[in-house]
């Protein structure tokens, strides 16, 4: 008697094997594009270094004059080799490639980016440039003693000692505000100015409440 089981287990198996084979033929692609794949390189991002972010430049008024020591940022557009952050030297220069030696104190950005640019039309092709002021050192006082947050502060518009007290956080619970004196010195001699904060504050003597010079300091007993 004929049997059916060969033809059968045959039938199954070449069935099964051509399953199988689409599977492979579907599975290899697919590792194929995941292996293509770009995964994060975590220890790259993990010691990466941030980039270098620049330094904001402060507020300055317009008319504001450079001084020594102030540091300031000379930007000629398309030239990084010639762009520079640069301190104005005690004798009020400073020094940029091409141009070399530039008398700046003395002087508004404005004014220093005109010279600037009129110097480099020697070497440049209508050259553009930028001066901002990134931080004002020439012109500071500075307020100790019983105050809030003594220290340096930058005196990049006319302030007085009743507008340097309030930025240094006003007085601590111990502070003698009638004692207070001002230190300045010119021509190398050293004066002593007197400033009574309740006299000032009732509307009586306030010339006490001078503007400040650079350099001067503020003690508050």
């Amino acid at each position: 008697m004929f049997s059916f089981k060969k033809p059968i287990v045959l039938t199954l198996a070449i069935c099964w094997i051509a399953g199988a084979g689409s599977l492979v033929a579907q599975t290899l692609p697919l590792q194929a594009k995941t292996a293509n794949l770009k995964t994060p390189d975590l220890a790259a991002s993990d010691t990466a270094k941030p980039a270098d972010s620049a330094r904001p430049a402060e507020v300055v008024p317009a008319g504001y004059i450079v001084g020594d020591s102030d540091i300031i940022r000379v930007n000629v557009w398309k030239e990084p080799e010639v762009s520079q952050t640069v301190v104005v030297r005690t004798d009020g220069n400073i020094s940029l490639p091409l141009i070399n030696e530039v008398k700046v104190s003395g002087m508004t950005p404005l004014q220093i980016q005109d010279m600037v640019a009129e110097k480099l039309k020697g070497f440049l092709n209508s050259p553009q440039v930028t001066v901002t002021v990134i931080e004002i050192r020439s012109k500071r006082a500075f307020i100790t003693g019983e105050i809030a947050r003594p220290g340096t502060y930058s005196l990049n518009a006319q302030t007085t000692v009743l507008q340097l007290i309030a930025q240094a956080g006003g007085f601590t619970p111990f502070a003698k505000r009638d004692g207070i004196v001002i230190l300045r010195t010119e021509d190398g001699r050293q004066s002593r100015l007197k400033f009574k904060y309740k006299e000032v504050v009732q509307g009586k003597k306030t010339e006490q409440n001078i503007a400040l010079h650079p350099g001067d300091t503020v003690v508050v007993p």
